[in-house]
């Protein structure tokens, strides 16, 4: 239970920082710098209870790569929305409604989520969870700097979530249109499988060779898995 109250701690401050920042129309660096620690943050905080994940994309890269117990997946992902819709709804009382704006350019929308969810959970992937780099104390930096490169490179151009459970709590805030929050839910998710593949191409002294059960072995019966 402590992970998935972690994951949801977590989420809720990274969306209630975009909520704060963005509908007090807080110009230039100020948001995407303030979203980019506050992820940081949260992750150090919770990175060694729950591995500090905060966004379903993520959990899906990360349960892909082998590094998540599928009983994990689906709690972590409510977790995070639940943080989400806490936040957003704070959010609303303290600062009120934003103007539902419609992405006009739909295509490079769902471009701009996929490449930058992909970089998100590329570097999560590559930081947290690979032998090459164990041990290191620059993960949380480097994830939320990646957050921050993406608000500056992309926001105008998607809103820049990055993940389907900041999707949730922006279309609720009406930072972005509603209906048009399916470009985030699929795109994101997409970018997440994605990064899990291309993480699992790199790096093959990452995966194992294992029997499968005695029933089935032959000479040539090996599966891979994560390890």
């Amino acid at each position: 239970m402590n992970k998935y109250i972690t994951e949801l701690i977590g989420t809720f401050f990274l969306v209630l920082t975009i909520g704060c920042t963005v509908l007090a129309g807080d110009s230039g660096v100020i948001a995407p710098l303030a979203i980019g620690s506050a992820l940081m943050v949260m992750i150090f905080a919770g990175g060694h209870i729950s591995g500090g994940h905060y966004n379903p994309a993520v959990t899906l890269a990360v349960w892909l790569r082998g590094k998540c117990d599928t009983k994990d997946v689906i709690p972590y992902m409510i977790s995070q929305v639940i943080g989400s819709l806490i936040a957003a709804f704070i959010v609303l009382s303290f600062v009120g409604q934003g103007k539902s704006t419609e992405i006009t350019n739909v295509p490079a929308a769902f471009v701009a989520e996929f490449l930058f969810t992909f970089a998100l959970a590329y570097v999560v992937l590559n930081v947290a969870t690979s032998k090459g780099t164990a041990g290191n104390s620059f993960y949380g930096l480097a994830i939320g700097m990646t957050v921050m490169t993406g608000a500056f490179a992309v926001g105008r151009i998607s809103g820049g979530a990055f993940n389907p459970a900041v999707a949730i709590g922006i279309a609720t805030m009406k930072l972005v249109s509603p209906s048009q929050i399916w470009i985030h839910l699929i795109a994101d998710l997409l970018g997440g499988a994605a990064a899990a593949a291309i993480f699992r191409m790199n790096n093959p002294s990452e995966w194992v060779t294992v029997p499968l059960p005695a029933r089935a072995v032959t000479p040539a019966s090996e599966a891979k898995v994560g390890i």
